[in-house]
């Protein structure tokens, strides 16, 4: 009857298509005039948790499916990370939690990364922590321009992308023995994974942009 059983896609209710659109218009613009000595980078922070993140995988056919150890622990990680895309380079900085102190520190290690650049240009959501006054004066001293996303746009931030490599390569069906090993992968994977794999994702983590079209 030309129906196929699929499950629906999951997508923000108040999110904006033509606050999207016109978001992506404007980064284009923002491409266009830039120059290159002023880098653009989409960020954002991630909370990975220490427990196991069940996920789909290849299991032989006939086979029942593999069982997995798991654990509920509420151990984390507060990570702020930014990503280049025209050169995929990421940076990822480790916090105690985040907030607008976080956030100094954030642009500190991004500023001391780009230190010939007059400019920063930093893409980001409208996290409380992004839009606080004390975060707006931290990008002015560092010569950070923030632009922000509208709201409810995870699928115009690419970083989000990073996050779910990062899954894929860290916690996907992985059971943890203890806080240290947990904490343990996920940053060697920011510190030395990445580089490695960097160059083979450019067609999963880029600027091509799938704005959301009304649900309802």
């Amino acid at each position: 009857h030309g129906f196929s059983y699929k499950k629906p896609k999951p997508q923000p209710s108040k999110a904006d298509p033509e606050k999207q659109s016109e978001f992506v218009k404007d980064y284009h613009k923002l491409l266009a005039e830039t120059p290159d000595s002023e880098p653009i980078l989409f960020a954002d922070g991630v909370h990975p948790s220490m427990a196991t993140k069940i996920s789909y995988g290849w299991i032989r056919t006939g086979k029942k499916g593999k069982a997995i150890a798991t654990t509920a622990s509420r151990t984390r990680v507060n990570l702020m990370g930014a990503i280049e895309l025209k050169s995929m380079k990421l940076i990822t900085t480790v916090h105690d939690t985040i907030n607008s102190d976080s956030m100094d520190e954030f642009f500190k290690q991004i500023q001391q990364c780009y230190s010939s650049s007059p400019k920063i240009h930093i893409i980001l959501d409208n996290g409380p922590y992004n839009v606080s006054k004390k975060t707006k004066e931290s990008a002015r001293n560092y010569n950070i321009c923030l632009h922000f996303l509208p709201t409810y746009s995870p699928n115009l931030n690419p970083i989000e992308r990073v996050w779910k490599v990062m899954n894929e390569k860290v916690r996907n069906n992985v059971f943890f023995n203890s806080a240290k090993e947990f904490r343990k992968k996920i940053t060697d994977f920011f510190d030395y994974t990445w580089e490695d794999i960097a160059p083979q994702l450019t067609s999963r983590i880029n600027d091509n942009f799938e704005t959301i079209l009304s649900a309802v």
